[in-house]
Order: C-alpha cells, then sequence, then structure tokens
C-alpha cells in the first residue's frame, strides 16, 4: 500500500499543469460527491463497487514539516510517528494488532506542506478502521514512553542513512540547497534537533496544526453515501478546531540558487561517490507542467533516457542515473543524481553537464517528443485505475485548488506538445550555472576530480547533523 501512495504523490508531481480539456475527451478520474461534515472536514467520495475495498485518504493542511518552530525540527515527523503509537483507550500494540486482523493499513506521515493520513480494508472491516483513525487523529495518548522510543529509533535512523552514501546525499542537498528555508527542514528532524526536543513541542505541534479545517478527506470504495456520512461524523469528524486563530500556512517564495554552490561530503571508507545537482523548478500548476514532464522524460526519467543511456547503458559508470521534478505551491526543483567509482565521478559529471548543455542549447527532436509523448500516454492512465490513487489523486487536487479533471487537460496538452514547447521547458529548467551540487564519499579520491568545477565547501559525515 505504501507504494501505491508513493506512486500517486510522484503522479501528482508531474502532472498538475494547467490546460485546455479537449471536448468530449474522456475523464481519467470521476468527477467525486463532495460533503462537508459538522466540523468542518470537506470529504470526497466515489462510489466503486467493483471490489470489497475501500480507500481513505487525508490530507491535513499548515500540518507538513515545513511549519516546523526552527527550535523544534523534526516535530512533524515525530506527531505524525506518535499518532500512531497510542491513544487513551488503545495502545500501539492494540492498534497493531486490531489491524493486522482485519488485514488493513492504516498510517500517518508528514511531507512538507501537509501531513497526509492513509487507510484501506474490506468494505466489512471499514467502520472498524475510521475508529482507530479517529482515536488516532482526534486522542493521541503522546506518552512519554512512545516519545522516548520513537525519538531514539529516529535518531538511530538517522545515524544509519550516513552509513549509506546514496541516502545521505538527499539529507545534506536538502540542507544545502534550502538552508534555513522552511522547506530545509526534515519531517525527521536532525539527531541536534531530537536530543533537544520536548514531548511538548510535539503536543504543541499537534494542537497547533491538526485542524477540520484546513484538512480535506477522500473516500473511495463500496460503501453507501448513506452510510458512509454518519460514519464519518461519528469517527474522523469529531477532530475540533483549537481555539484562537489558525497559524499562517503560508511558505516564503523558494531560494534561487545564484552561480555554482558545490559541497563535498567526506566519507572516508567509501568507494563509490554519490551526488545530487539541483535547480529550480516549476510550481504546482504551471503551465509549463506537461512540457517539463515530457523533456524529464527523455532527459532523465525512464531507463532510455539520455542520462541512463550515457552513464549506464554506454558507458557502465553506475547501475542508475535519473531526473527528478519536485513540485509544490511555492515554487519546484529539479534534480539530476546518480553515483560512481570514486575514480570516475570527475568523468561522470563531465557527461552531466554536457548534457545538460545540449538539453538547453538544442531541444530534442521530434522522433524523442513523439517518444516521450507515448510513454506518457501509455504509463498514466494505469496510475489511476485502483482506489486507493483515486483517492490520493482527489485530496492533493483540492488541496492545490485544481479541478478533477486536471489528469484530462494535462493529457490533452502533452498531445498538443511541439519540439519547440519542449525545448523551452528544457532551456528554463536544465541548470547551467546557477545550481547546488552535493558530491558524498572519499574526499581524498575524488577532491581532485573535483577541483574544475569550482570551490568546494567541505563536511565530514562524522559532523554532527547534516
Amino acid at each position: 500500500m505504501k507504494r501505491l501512495i508513493g506512486t500517486a504523490l510522484v503522479l501528482v508531481l508531474f502532472v498538475l499543469g494547467a490546460a485546455t480539456l479537449l471536448p468530449g475527451a474522456a475523464r481519467q478520474l470521476p468527477a467525486p460527491e463532495k460533503f462537508v461534515l459538522k466540523y468542518g472536514l470537506t470529504v470526497y467520495y466515489l462510489r466503486n463497487s467493483d471490489l470489497p475495498i475501500v480507500s481513505f485518504r487525508m490530507v491535513i493542511r499548515g500540518a507538513g514539516s515545513a511549519y516546523e518552530p526552527p527550535a523544534a525540527e523534526g516535530a512533524a515527523g515525530l506527531t505524525t510517528s506518535l499518532m500512531m503509537k497510542g491513544t487513551s483507550k488503545m495502545g500501539a500494540d492494540a492498534i497493531a494488532e486490531a489491524l493486522d486482523f482485519m488485514g488493513a493499513n492504516l498510517g500517518i506521515t508528514a511531507a512538507e506542506e501537509y501531513a497526509q493520513v492513509y487507510g484501506d480494508s474490506l468494505a466489512e472491516h471499514f467502520p472498524r478502521l475510521m475508529e482507530i483513525a479517529s482515536g488516532c487523529l482526534t486522542d493521541p495518548a503522546f506518552s512519554a514512553d512512545e516519545f522516548e522510543k520513537e525519538r531514539s529509533l529516529t535518531i538511530d535512523g538517522l545515524k544509519s542513512a550516513k552509513d549509506n552514501p546514496g541516502s545521505a546525499v538527499r539529507y545534506y542537498f536538502q540542507k544545502a540547497y534550502f538552508g534555513g528555508h522552511p522547506m530545509g527542514y526534515l519531517a525527521s528532524g536532525t539527531e541536534t534537533s531530537l536530543k533537544t526536543m520536548s514531548a511538548q513541542a510535539v503536543k504543541d505541534f499537534y494542537k497547533n496544526h491538526f485542524r477540520p479545517d484546513r484538512a480535506v478527506a477522500a473516500v473511495v470504495g463500496d460503501i453507501d453515501k448513506a452510510k458512509l456520512v454518519p460514519l464519518l461524523e461519528g469517527t474522523i469528524g469529531r477532530m475540533t478546531n483549537p481555539a484562537g486563530a489558525a497559524l499562517s500556512d503560508a511558505i516564503p517564495a523558494l531560494p534561487r540558487p545564484k552561480g555554482r554552490k558545490l559541497l563535498l561530503v567526506d566519507k572516508p571508507d567509501a568507494t563509490q561517490a554519490y551526488f545530487m545537482l539541483g535547480a529550480p523548478g516549476y510550481a504546482m500548476g504551471d503551465k509549463v507542467t506537461a512540457a517539463a514532464s515530457a523533456m524529464n522524460t527523455l532527459f532523465g526519467g525512464r531507463f532510455t533516457s539520455w542520462l541512463n543511456t550515457e552513464l549506464r547503458i554506454k558507458r557502465g559508470l553506475t547501475y542508475g542515473a535519473g531526473s527528478n521534478a519536485r513540485t509544490w505551491a511555492a515554487g519546484g526543483l529539479f534534480t539530476i543524481s546518480s553515483y560512481a567509482k570514486n575514480d570516475k565521478i570527475g568523468e561522470m559529471l563531465d557527461i552531466v553537464f554536457a548534457l545538460l548543455e545540449k538539453g538547453a542549447k538544442e531541444g530534442f527532436s521530434a522522433e524523442e517528443l513523439e517518444s516521450s509523448r507515448n510513454y506518457i500516454l501509455g504509463q498514466f492512465p494505469p496510475t489511476l485505475e485502483m482506489n486507493a490513487s483515486k483517492a490520493g489523486a482527489y485530496v492533493r487536487l483540492a488541496f492545490y485548488k485544481l479541478g478533477f479533471d486536471q489528469y484530462d487537460k494535462y493529457l490533452n496538452e502533452v498531445g498538443r506538445l511541439t519540439p519547440a514547447s519542449v525545448k523551452a521547458a528544457a532551456a528554463a529548467l536544465l541548470p547551467q550555472e546557477d545550481f547546488v551540487l552535493v558530491v558524498v564519499g572519499k574526499a581524498a579520491d575524488i577532491r581532485p576530480l573535483l577541483a574544475k568545477y569550482g570551490t568546494w565547501l567541505e563536511k565530514k559525515i562524522t559532523d554532527p547533523d547534516f
């Protein structure tokens, strides 16, 4: 089920763009019914009786890591983890056992802009699933024992991430790119922030940020609306808004690198060097989305992309290389990542920079565009077949204030793309000089190979945090 959530998220990150729907085009996502519960929770509903399964999704605006107090980095991640670790009526073990007995899943996690809740079960168990979800959402215990346990596990996870350069490079990149901007706050926190975190900070984050007037939910599956509405009113619909005005949910404009910001992280025992390069992308709903998606598919978004073809298939420098677009309401991020043996990282980066220049200046051929178009049009529709993916799409589209015909518009826009429009997207998004580049590897071996790219700030993997 977690894979489904990830698929839905990637789906949204790439396809929420502005376009025009062609008359008579088939809908990719059926229009749901909408209703609002007593305390302000908006719910979207679609009946689907093909299978006796029901999926539930919720996002809560302003409850993600970008809203953590600077002195309590990691509060969002700890809060959502602890909400699953017991209520006043059920302990963590009882919750886990109940879910196992039903063959159901339930989780609460923190993204940057929101917290998200997901649950899936057989239709016969859905009322019980909602009872458990309601307890976790409205009555979390936040016990001292579970707080200490979860904090220790998170710290251990951060230490383990430093042992894996492929994981570590992403943490270092997020900090290097965003700096003190709220999007640079880690949902997991850092070792330093977690060691000083208090249980009260978690309780305060929950109290201030988990509000039904900032939440939107979706239910898709084999359940009648006549049964669903009272079920939700008696369970998750009991969420109430705390006294006082809601905190601001505005996120400042994302930083835009000026020149090359280069960071080398020394991991003396590393036999391979991992890199991540990033530059400004585009905001959720931007009109460039379709062209950018086609461009990314060709540049690094599939196995036969430019990056993977040059770095893996032709030269055997790596087992994988790719590019990715992350999009938020306040802006976006375009990243490239891969890895190679320490003595090959210079050769790899030379190729990456050459491909960036080629893509930005020359664009892609009509044949390449047609290949990308066919790939997108073939890969996209199956991602919305399941109840879980539909429910996830509803809440994210609603969160970003985009219509439920957005995917239809997107696919129609993909059908209209020209080499010129994709070249324009490449010129705007493929960085030449203004970017952040982070490399994690054995500095003694790779430092001489990296010197030609500019002046590097250096850190040691053993230094505190990221």
